[in-house]
């Protein structure tokens, strides 16, 4: 007997939030509206900090790499929404694949990121005289890599596992684009060790990371309130103001989405949901992270210098 296989499953069809036209025609001004913003401002933050010398530090190199990550993170996505709320709402199996890739790379990157970005305030701010030995271009250079190479392996294994799933079934993705937790259930074959590592994902990235960043502005309040003048504590506060926005606004669908799923949550609510980290937050990041905010142009001694 021949053995089913994803060649079985040419195409999946995607669902839209509405079947309406005239609805579409606003969801697809908003998607593009919002895809424009986040790929010119996210392009121009990486040319001014590059053009500009004295943007050459840790936290706006930082910067540099979430503004690609946001632009590849909101190219994977929205490129293909706007073509289906244009045409037909379908896309390849290896279209499909492709999209979980980069998908799966970019939102790992980016939890790694951000966790790298609060370990730099805290240096920062709890340990300024130690500040540029710690945070070196050679270590700045090695976090960047551990970042992109971690992430790279956990989607690397995700796919392995994906593709050697088949698919004979409905063709259906209950999602608005490719992600693994939609495309599991059409599988026709056992995804157990799927699921456990999604799970084991789940735990790594989003959980661990986000005790991580507890921990970091547990000790960086701590040391924001021992200084003893307002100018000081309000200019120490303002380089970790953005970045607590920016993790906040990214923090609150993956967990309501992937942490919490037994809130009873109907599908459209998860759609609305994964709005955010794929579109609304790579669009408001270049504001709310924009270098001077991030205390980019002053060294760690000038921030916390009135104290």
């Amino acid at each position: 007997m021949a053995s089913y296989n994803h060649s079985s499953m040419a195409a999946f069809v995607l669902q839209s939030f509405s079947e309406n036209p005239k609805i579409q025609i606003v969801i697809f001004s908003f998607f593009l509206g919002l895809f424009i913003v986040a790929f010119t401002g996210n392009s121009l933050i990486v040319i001014v900090i590059c053009l500009n010398p004295g943007l050459h530090n840790p936290m706006c190199f930082l910067l540099i790499n979430l503004a690609f990550l946001d632009v590849l993170l909101a190219s994977t996505v929205v490129p293909k929404l706007l073509q289906n709320l244009m045409t037909k709402n379908t896309i390849s199996y290896g279209g499909c694949i492709a999209q979980i890739y980069f998908l799966t790379w970019c939102l790992g990157a980016e939890f790694l990121l951000f966790t790298a970005m609060a370990y730099d305030r805290y240096v920062a701010i709890c340990r300024p005289l130690h500040y540029s030995t710690i945070m070196s271009k050679a270590a700045c250079c090695l976090i960047a890599c551990a970042v992109w190479a971690i992430s790279g392996t956990n989607t690397t294994i995700h796919i392995i596992m994906t593709v050697r799933l088949s698919f004979c079934g409905p063709n259906v993705i209950d999602h608005f684009f490719c992600e693994i937790p939609p495309l599991l259930p059409l599988s026709c074959s056992s995804t157990y060790v799927n699921n456990v590592m999604v799970v084991v994902a789940d735990m790594f990235f989003a959980i661990s990371n986000f005790l991580l960043l507890l921990v970091s502005y547990g000790f960086i309040i701590s040391s924001i309130l021992k200084i003893r003048t307002k100018e000081g504590k309000k200019r120490a506060f303002s380089t970790c103001s953005s970045h607590l926005i920016v993790v906040t606004m990214y923090y609150c669908p993956i967990i309501y989405i992937y942490i919490l799923p037994g809130l009873g949550r109907s599908l459209k609510e998860g759609k609305v949901a994964s709005v955010f980290y794929t579109i609304v937050t790579p669009a408001l990041n270049p504001f709310d992270l924009l270098p001077e905010k991030q205390g980019c142009e002053n060294s760690p001694q000038e921030i916390m210098s009135i104290s």
